[in-house]
């Protein structure tokens, strides 16, 4: 590691506010019908973003519908509780999938290596089939937006492999 980033890393903010936002339509659905969350994508990131010290100021549901995903990154957004946003679901290639679409406005700047990184990761683990992931990242205003698929062994690669070792130094460069 070079000295540049060793000296980025020590700078940056160690304890981060998260939205976590879920996007599934049937998960929303039993949601609405039994008022159960059944979230084991959202309760892992809970879990892991806990045990590195980090808070979840914001939880949200959403079904596959580019508006309604886009009102909740919206409102994580505006929210002075929030320094970074993880979205789960809705990166395939499906016509249902739409969170990239939903999220690509949003953004003030992409993030192409965490999506090229994560590919790589993924196709270590699980072959060529890591070509349909569509997982991108960005930065929208000060905060950091990350897409990523609604697998929790997805999620748990994401965020032990690449974001949880770089996320205060994302942010320390998004707020300048």
């Amino acid at each position: 590691m070079s000295e540049t980033v060793s000296r980025h890393r020590s700078e940056a903010p160690k304890t981060l506010n998260f939205a976590v936002i879920t996007c599934s339509t049937s998960r929303y659905r039993e949601y609405v019908e039994t008022g159960r969350v059944n979230d084991p994508s959202g309760d892992l990131i809970v879990q892991v973003l806990k045990e590195n010290r980090h808070k979840v100021t914001l939880r949200k549901m959403v079904t596959d519908d580019k508006e309604m995903i886009q009102k909740a990154i919206t409102r994580a957004l505006r929210s002075r509780k929030v320094d970074v946003i993880l979205i789960s679901g809705g990166t395939g290639i499906s016509p249902k999938d739409v969170t990239i679409e939903a999220v690509q406005p949003l953004l003030d700047k992409e993030l192409p290596g965490f999506g090229e990184i994560f590919r790589i990761l993924s196709y270590q683990k699980i072959g060529s089939a890591a070509i349909l992931t569509r997982s991108m990242a960005g930065v929208s205003g000060r905060k950091a937006i990350f897409c990523l698929p609604g697998s929790p062994q997805s999620v748990d690669l994401a965020l032990k492999e690449i974001i949880l070792p770089e996320i205060g130094h994302i942010i320390m460069h998004a707020r300048g």
